[in-house]
């Protein structure tokens, strides 16, 4: 549980499937802060833009019609109350499940670019951490969200190793893609997050780099509160 009453501003970065979100998840729980996955809300814009035929497999936008109708779409986050995680709904409706596809994964990076989404998300992120104690994990939290955060950390793995365990974790949802899909989609995604015109992803210069390639999930989260628990106290 939290040590005191300070209230800060935690900003997880880092590559795809680094386990950003499985240790951003872990320490608000454990200090008893809000827990917001940005990366689901622009996976749920990109299932938004599949289901309403916005987007074609090659990735190429009907950006005239995704502009005119975001304002109206609804991204919100309910907790499940037999696990107690977070999880994203679309317009009202829960998206977890769906949002984590294969199909998805490999558009997202083209919705996610684009300017205009990224400044609604990030103006509902801003929102939702106006209040501080939150703990909030994506690709821009510390460099464009939340630029003041007290603590940031960005997570590094190299993209073998998350291409494994975005592998593992697929094959435990009894979806079907292979290793070599895995990893193309990794790299592509790395690619396509850094080189984006719009709040591009990098390290904030004030971030702590955390490179978990040979840690255990055990040590990862040991060294997230290590570094809460120093910040909190100063």
């Amino acid at each position: 549980m939290e040590r005191n009453n300070k209230k800060i501003t935690i900003a997880i970065d880092g590559f795809s499937s680094s386990g950003k979100s499985t240790m951003a998840k872990v320490l608000a729980r454990n200090i008893g802060y809000a827990y917001i996955d940005s990366g689901a809300m622009y996976r749920a814009i990109t299932l938004f833009c599949i289901e309403n035929a916005l987007i074609d497999d090659s990735g190429n936008v009907n950006e005239t019609e995704l502009e005119r109708r975001i304002g109206n779409v609804s991204i919100s986050f309910e907790v499940n109350p037999s696990s107690g995680a977070s999880e994203v709904c679309l317009d009202g409706r829960n998206v977890e499940g769906k949002i984590r596809g294969m199909r998805v994964s490999n558009l997202v990076s083209k919705v996610a670019a684009l300017p205009f989404v990224r400044r609604a998300m990030v103006a509902q992120q801003q929102q939702m951490g106006a209040s501080k104690g939150i703990v909030m994990d994506g690709r821009d939290i510390g460099t464009t969200v939340f630029p003041d955060a007290e603590m940031k950390v960005f997570v590094d793995a190299s993209a073998e190793t998350r291409a494994h365990r975005r592998y593992e974790e697929l094959k435990q949802k009894g979806q079907i893609a292979s290793y070599d899909e895995v990893y193309r989609n990794v790299c592509e995604r790395d690619h396509l997050d850094m080189t984006r015109a719009e709040s591009p992803l990098r390290k904030a210069d004030d971030a702590y780099v955390l490179d978990n390639s040979d840690m255990t999930i055990a040590q990862q989260n040991a060294w997230l509160m290590c570094l809460y628990n120093k910040i909190i106290n100063q």
